[in-house]
């Protein structure tokens, strides 16, 4: 239980009996690195109601706990504010209860509650995946395992985007121009293979303009005349009409970018449950429209369009059926969240991870739905969030205009090889256990540098900045997971309960337990939030405060048999909740380093 928990009802009782006052709330804060205590109550809320100085007032409370609180050791009362210093066996029994959860911290899904499902990535199928989808898919995968940990059943996805006319320009120009390439004859990845005829069918249209416009055409007129942007509209036409040999190489084509992002999903550690398609989407709440005329939300226009005004609520006009009949980009949507919900009956709530350029899209698209009578559009969540932008010159991808997400992961091993050779402590490690440790390095770096911003900001992500070993960075606390990995391998760690029933604690060990302390609430913030920044530097606390009691205090050298026992229990919980932390971040940890 927390002390906020223990101490909220003697508190109560204390004013009661010493005052005859009635209290609704008590105030706590945590106490200030300068004064002595555990936990602060803020007393100059009950001088409204208590004529009292806040001394009086503070002492009074305070020799009353002493006396009645088997967990209050004893008091100061600094100006308004009455410091509390807990006793160290509630420290101890707190640990006693806690050493050996391997998930402490997490809490199991309760029956029959909603489950979340979280989208993320949603990427095009002309192009590989690049720097912005990095941030995207660790923040969704990191926000899905937080939410779960929180205690909610959680299902991932995302919406493909496989059609449109920019799916058909890299198709026409593999036509054209690929000779019948595959991936396997030429040994890249699907997803590159493509993204490589979608800039060949740029570099050919910007041509054919250039040709036109020498030609006495305006600029204009040759984006609309030029010969492939015309064969491209076509395409998507024999497309829309089910012609054999476009949706054959449509197929195949995508299937190529599928198992490309397959590999880069891989390698950056997350997953899915279920996917859905812009191919079967499309179409998707043409339906709910009609449904929304009849119920006065949507109204037709003179030209047969139909919108939603939404002046009312301070924002515009939006359309959703033009007027000859096809359906938006917000159709789409209203109708997949919908199908989702059916889909999936359990789902209560949805957390649509996109950048923040789409912020006003979401506005409107759960207000919509609120409007149309869905229960769950409250429980609707748009993770919005910054750019990432690199220092020039940092890195380069292959098409020099986007960072591909291989090329980073690719770049984060490299320097995270160079890092540690220049560092020199992998005597003895094979080739095959540098490889491995080297991408868990570069990965731990790449995505705690990006997770440990709150997801709003935009982010300069500098890679050997990231890859340092000391600091608020992947490495440094992998470091300390491995540095504990060490201690553990010479100490004897068996389980149960520690009788320490007389030791008295270290301020270095009390100061860490009250960290270790936090983690629960902290997945319950980060859950509440959407923020996987919260886990990092909590983690990154924990941590530095790990390492202060490691400079402080002996561990394996210690005499006294239950002090090195409980100081080797604290080290190996501080490992565990790293890990987990880390695992909600997405995060691997190595035992060596």
């Amino acid at each position: 239980m927390s002390l906020q928990k223990i101490l909220t009802a003697p508190i109560e009782t204390a004013i009661a009996t010493l005052f005859d006052v009635t209290v609704e709330r008590i105030e706590f804060q945590a106490t200030r690195k300068d004064f002595e205590g555990d936990i602060t109550m803020v007393l100059f809320p009950l001088l409204k109601l208590i004529k009292s100085s806040p001394a009086e007032l503070g002492n009074k409370i305070g020799n009353y706990l002493v006396e009645n609180v088997p967990e209050v050791e004893h008091f100061n009362v600094v100006a308004g504010f009455l410091n509390i210093v807990i006793a160290d066996a509630y420290y101890i029994n707190f640990f006693n209860t806690i050493k050996d959860q391997d998930q402490y911290g997490f809490v199991a899904p309760k029956p029959n509650e909603k489950a979340v499902m979280i989208e993320y990535s949603s990427p095009n199928t002309n192009k590989p995946l690049h720097l912005g989808h990095v941030r995207n898919n660790l923040l969704g995968y990191s926000v899905a395992e937080i939410i779960k940990a929180s205690g909610k059943k959680v299902y991932k996805t995302q919406i493909i985007n496989d059609r449109g006319i920019h799916i058909c320009k890299s198709m026409l120009a593999w036509q054209k121009f690929g000779n019948g390439e595959t991936p396997e004859s030429t040994h890249l990845k699907g997803d590159k293979l493509v993204g490589k005829y979608y800039v060949a069918f740029d570099k050919a249209y910007k041509e054919q303009i250039a040709a036109l416009v020498a030609a006495g055409k305006s600029e204009d007129e040759a984006k609309k005349q030029a010969p492939i942007i015309l064969e491209a509209q076509q395409m998507l036409l024999d497309w829309e009409a089910g012609k054999p040999e476009v949706v054959a190489l449509w197929k195949k084509m995508n299937q190529w970018v599928y198992d490309g992002f397959g590999e880069t999903y891989k390698n950056l550690g997350v997953n899915f449950d279920s996917y859905y398609y812009e191919s079967n989407t499309y179409l998707l709440g043409k339906d709910v429209v009609q449904m929304g005329l009849e119920k006065g939300v949507f109204e037709k226009d003179p030209d047969g369009s139909v919108w939603i005004d939404l002046t009312d609520e301070g924002l515009d006009r939006k359309i959703v059926l033009r007027s000859d009949g096809t359906a938006v980009y917000m159709t789409q949507d209203i109708g997949t969240a919908i199908q989702r919900v059916n889909d999936f009956p359990d789902v209560g709530g949805m957390v649509y991870t996109v950048g923040n350029e789409q912020d006003y899209h979401f506005k409107v698209l759960f207000l919509i739905l609120k409007k149309l009578g869905f229960d769950w559009s409250k429980n609707l969540y748009h993770l919005s969030y910054g750019m990432v932008d690199l220092p020039s010159g940092k890195m380069k991808s292959r098409e020099g205009t986007v960072v591909d997400a291989d090329d980073l992961i690719e770049d984060m091993t490299q320097t995270a090889q160079q890092l540690s050779e220049e560092l020199g402590k992998l005597e003895g490690y094979s080739p095959e256990e540098k490889a491995t440790l080297y991408k868990t390095i570069g990965l731990g770096a790449l995505k705690y540098y990006i997770l440990k911003v709150d997801p709003k900001k935009r982010i300069l992500f500098n890679p050997e900045e990231s890859v340092d070993f000391a600091g608020n960075t992947g490495p440094f606390i992998q470091y300390t997971y491995a540095r504990i990995q060490s201690i553990l391998r010479k100490a004897d760690t068996t389980k149960g309960p520690i009788d320490a029933s007389g030791l008295q604690l270290h301020e270095k060990e009390k100061e860490l337990l009250k960290q270790i302390a936090l983690f629960p609430e902290t997945i319950q913030l980060a859950a509440d939030n959407h923020s996987p920044a919260l886990i990092a530097n909590y983690t990154y606390d924990l941590v530095k405060e790990y390492n202060s009691f490691y400079q402080s205090v002996s561990i394996l050298g210690e005499g006294d048999a239950i002090k090195k026992t409980f100081r080797v229990a604290l080290s190996r919980k501080v490992s565990n909740i790293i890990q987990s932390a880390f695992g909600l971040l997405g995060i691997d940890v190595p035992e060596r380093m």
